[in-house]
């Protein structure tokens, strides 16, 4: 039987930038993201724009958050990113306007191939549309879109994508009701 054997593990099509960028990206996500004392959120947005990162104006980045490489991110403007959220982009996420990410959630674009003997990694890319609200210690995985306001509650893991207006709970999440918008 085959067994699993790192010393195998190779990704020569995945390129993560120069390693100058990755290093000054490093201490810059470091000293201003994960740490909690700049919380000034307008700093945060420029510091991702010059590392590439597309910034819509008013979006909030709360302190201890974790952002892999800012140049696979698009934020769209009044979007919320809550303390502890870790955004794990390999591969391109896209945050649409409006869209709250609550503490600690976990936007995961990379996975490994079980059945491969080298332990593959595979990416996908992640987009939240417009309005969606990631609940606390929720994980959205590689691939997934979770359409307009939907909702991901808290814990919950979104394997699949999300329909529109909807609610989701549990582990894989499975939808348990429509989200009704008021004034």
């Amino acid at each position: 039987m085959t067994k699993v054997d790192l010393s195998k593990f190779k990704n020569p099509e995945f390129h993560t930038g120069s390693l100058l960028k990755r290093i000054l990206w490093y201490y810059t996500n470091l000293c201003f993201f994960r740490s909690g004392v700049f919380p000034v959120y307008g700093l945060k947005r420029g510091l991702l724009r010059c590392f590439g990162a597309k910034v819509g104006k008013g979006v909030v980045i709360k302190p201890h958050v974790n952002i892999k490489y800012p140049w696979n991110l698009s934020i769209g403007a009044y979007s919320w990113i809550g303390e502890g959220v870790w955004i794990d982009n390999l591969a391109q996420v896209t945050i649409n306007e409006n869209v709250c990410l609550s503490q600690n959630a976990f936007l995961l674009t990379g996975n490994h191939n079980y059945k491969k003997q080298a332990f593959n990694l595979m990416i996908k890319p992640i987009v939240l549309e417009e309005g969606v609200w990631i609940g606390a210690k929720a994980i959205v995985c590689p691939g997934v879109t979770a359409q307009s306001h939907a909702m991901l509650s808290v814990g919950s893991v979104a394997t699949k994508d999300l329909e529109p207006f909807s609610i989701y709970t549990g582990n894989p999440a499975v939808i348990i009701k429509k989200r009704v918008m008021e004034d």
